[in-house]
């Protein structure tokens, strides 16, 4: 019993150090002040990428991808460059929706959703502005 109240205590402080590594979006919305969480919807299908908005302020940015298209797809948010990959979500069959969540400093972006996973994508650019 003894080795039994070291991992409890090691169990617990993983669960109380996750708890913090969530993101808490009950005060999303697509336009409040800079550094308040912004959700934003996608609609992807396989000859189309509709980002609810082509710009955001800085801070955390949840992107819902939702497949309305017949193949799987993935959704990537791309430095300006269009080379170095900030965030993605993969696999998202046809008719689920993905979150994607990231932390993004005011400058040009460029979101792209990847039809049958292939390619470069449809894109478009994406603006954060702000601190």
């Amino acid at each position: 019993m003894r080795r039994a109240r070291p991992l409890a205590g090691t169990a617990l402080a993983a669960v109380l150090a996750c708890s913090a590594c969530t993101v808490d979006n009950s005060n999303s919305n697509n336009g409040g002040s800079s550094g308040a969480p912004q959700k934003l919807t996608v609609a992807a299908s396989d000859d189309a990428c509709k980002v609810s908005s082509d710009h955001a302020p800085a801070g955390t940015l949840t992107f819902e991808v939702t497949n309305k298209g017949s193949k799987v797809t993935e959704f990537y948010m791309l430095a300006e460059s269009g080379q170095h990959v900030v965030g993605e979500v993969e696999n998202i069959g046809p008719g689920l929706t993905r979150s994607l969540v990231v932390q993004a400093s005011a400058g040009r972006y460029v979101t792209a959703c990847k039809p049958g996973m292939t390619g470069k994508g449809i894109r478009h650019s994406f603006t954060v502005t702000g601190g």
